[in-house]
């Protein structure tokens, strides 16, 4: 990325490939996830220094090792999400202690579509709220990437999910994925549906990466000692809220979560790996929704910002 803005910014580049520093392997990419965090990078909504390779999820095998270097060796499956950024590359050199290893049955596809969603449904399921059986859950944009592994992450938990889509064809998707109820259109009435479906009660969770005006509704959505996850702002930028908006009388919980500073903390990053590949082998994963040559890396973006995508989308080196 050479600068902040659209998607023309980002450009194809030839660089050196290098021998990993001590303490550090090159790992080749099969498949490099795309995730809205690198559009949020991309528009400088979340800074990065330029020139700038983007993306903080891929999966491939080592291809050389740097001296004191243990535990890992040339050839090995890994994958890995979180920071350093810098993904949408052929290759690339890490620090071992993001690598995680991957078992021999895990597709390297599937892995690099679900890493950082993965980690990111174990900080929300389990860290920001513990969801269990009998717990009912608001999910927007249910058929998208994070959608369909927090559908059905949260099914495989017990849970009731009420989900929301965009279309019709969407929503058919997210009840694939396990869905029990589905509210379609931008224009629905959430409040009105979500109150219906749960008998006045409202959910006891919602998560939130729409942002704009759709948080206000999440919060009206959300029962008196529930909590709502504000996790995204594909929508617009969250509008300011007082502390009334949810207290005293509503007594709601607003959690604010990133994914990347859960990634950033090594025992917890290494605890939801470990989770998350048990629920891998479990079928509880993302949806592969379309794959694109690195190169096309503008056109991925392009296309999950406007929202014409279901599922995860990859990049293919």
């Amino acid at each position: 990325m050479i600068a902040i803005g659209g998607a023309e910014n980002l450009e194809v580049a030839q660089l050196p490939s290098e021998q990993p520093a001590a303490g550090m392997v090159r790992v080749r990419h099969l498949a490099v996830g795309v995730n809205f965090i690198d559009i949020y990078h991309r528009t400088g909504l979340y800074p990065l220094s330029l020139p700038a390779i983007l993306g903080v999820e891929a999966a491939g095998m080592i291809e050389a090792v740097g001296e004191g270097v243990t535990g890992f060796a040339i050839g090995d499956r890994v994958a890995y999400a979180g920071g350093p950024v810098g993904a949408y590359a052929t290759a690339r050199s890490l620090p071992v202690s993001r690598l995680i290893k991957l078992p021999e049955d895990l597709e390297f596809h599937i892995a690099a579509a679900s890493m950082l969603k993965g980690l990111t449904a174990h900080m929300l399921l389990t860290r920001t709220y513990t969801v269990e059986r009998g717990t009912t859950l608001l999910i927007h944009g249910a058929a998208g990437g994070l959608g369909s592994i927090l559908v059905r992450w949260a099914k495989h938990l017990g849970a009731t999910v009420i989900g929301t889509a965009g279309s019709a064809a969407k929503a058919d998707i997210a009840r694939s994925y396990g869905a029990d109820h589905v509210i379609v259109g931008r224009d629905a009435d959430l409040v009105s549906e979500v109150g219906s479906l749960t008998h006045g009660v409202g959910v006891d969770f919602a998560i939130d990466g729409i942002g704009g005006d759709t948080l206000l509704k999440s919060l009206a959505c959300t029962r008196r000692f529930g909590t709502v996850a504000s996790i995204g702002q594909a929508a617009g930028p969250i509008p300011p809220l007082a502390l009334e908006d949810i207290g005293p009388i509503r007594s709601l919980s607003l959690a604010r979560p990133s994914v990347m500073a859960y990634a950033a903390d090594l025992p917890t990053y290494r605890q939801a790996a470990a989770a998350l590949l048990e629920m891998m082998h479990k079928g509880v994963s993302a949806e592969i929704g379309r794959k694109y040559p690195l190169a096309d890396a503008a056109q991925a973006q392009s296309d999950l910002e406007a929202g014409r995508t279901t599922g995860s989308l990859l990049l293919i080196p």
